[in-house]
């Protein structure tokens, strides 16, 4: 017989609880994969061009087998995730589409709900299961180009339209001093670029400002520029293939940011030490990281949940194939993140008082800023 926890019997009610849990867990997971299937396969995208579509109309319009189609169909309809006409007609003339919330969630590029690109991550993370089984093994890891193009562009498109809409629009016009520099006319270095939305997003928003993103990744550097030139921000913004640790800091930035990466870079020490060379006496150095509580506690809310599957999945395991290492992880609390700017030879980190449900926003301090609204740290 089953025993809980220091040998007392496990309540049954409670048995039955976790099991649910886990099953439900099963399910997601399911959801995730066969999500993410239908996003490579572009079927999401025709459903919401020429829906209600029936399986042989999909399957001639995407290019695949008719039988497949229709299992994919009835399996979304039956998860909730598209919209079924008629359940009762035959299986190959029953005809299925999406609803409104269901093409905003799924195929709505422009909107932050859209959160297709999340089960790409998840895809191309569980991919990479026998490396990372290998990586927990021998202490080693498993690097960011290995999870391949999906991971990168997952990641990308999760964050665009965050970047192109609240960045500009929201959350550094809520700082009146630096809005009104970047308004004027100023310099951004953005680190860590990846794709390049967050560097598009602020010169979209800033026209009389120019931006330089850096990355360390090929790929990404090349898809930023495509990018660039197709939002026509390409006159005022550069990308650079570097590694932002060792970027010649006299450069004099009035705004210089990383979104979303310290916390997945070997020496991020190195990374802000650079940021605080780069930025003007008077400048300003902001970090966007995860939204996570300042300490651990056992349970934790949805966020905090998330952000430990990325790193058990993806980040940890691509600072650990990096020595030497700080290994950092997704969960990068204020504290860590403190150690780390005052390593660098900033004098603290400010959390700004910018809502996000899955992101917080620091402004690491040179000297006491002027013109922040709202608490300055904790």
């Amino acid at each position: 017989m089953g025993q809980a926890t220091g040998g007392t019997a496990a309540d049954g009610g409670a048995t039955d609880a976790f099991a649910g849990r886990i099953f439900a867990s099963v399910l997601g997971a399911m959801d995730c994969l066969t999500i993410a299937l239908g996003d490579r396969l572009n079927l999401y995208d025709l459903l919401s061009e020429h829906g209600p579509l029936r399986p042989s109309q999909l399957a001639s319009l995407a290019g695949i087998d008719a039988r497949y189609a229709r299992e994919w169909l009835e399996q979304q309809a039956v998860a909730g995730l598209i919209a079924v006409a008629a359940p009762s007609d035959d299986g190959d003339t029953r005809t299925y589409g999406l609803s409104a919330a269901q093409r905003e969630v799924l195929c709505d590029r422009s909107l932050e709900s859209y959160l297709t690109p999340v089960t790409q991550i998840v895809a191309a993370a569980g991919a990479r299961l026998p490396e990372l089984v290998d990586a927990y093994r021998s202490g080693g890891g498993v690097a960011w180009r290995d999870y391949g193009p999906r991971m990168r562009r997952g990641q990308a498109d999760a964050n665009r339209a965050l970047f192109l809409t609240s960045l500009p629009q929201v959350w550094l016009p809520s700082l009146p001093e630096l809005h009104a520099r970047l308004t004027d006319g100023a310099r951004v270095a953005d680190i860590g670029c990846g794709d390049g939305w967050s560097t598009i997003g602020i010169a979209s928003g800033y026209p009389a400002s120019t931006v330089d993103g850096f990355d360390l990744d090929a790929d990404s550097v090349a898809a930023a520029r495509r990018n660039a030139d197709a939002h026509d921000v390409s006159e005022r913004v550069g990308f650079h293939h570097a590694d932002a640790g060792s970027v010649d800091g006299a450069y004099d930035y009035t705004l210089v940011t990383a979104f979303e990466c310290i916390h997945d870079m070997p020496d991020p020490v190195s990374v802000l030490a650079s940021m605080h060379a780069m930025a003007a006496p008077d400048g300003w150095v902001l970090v966007v990281d995860e939204r996570v509580p300042d300490a651990f506690s056992g349970p934790g809310d949805p966020v905090e949940q998330l952000m430990y599957g990325y790193s058990v999945l993806v980040c940890l395991p691509d600072g650990m194939s990096h020595r030497p290492t700080r290994a950092t992880g997704t969960v990068m609390r204020l504290d860590v993140l403190r150690g780390y700017a005052r390593e660098a030879g900033f004098a603290d980190v400010a959390v700004l008082a910018i809502e996000n449900d899955m992101f917080r926003v620091y402004r690491l301090v040179q000297s006491p800023p002027r013109g922040v609204p709202g608490p300055l740290g904790r």
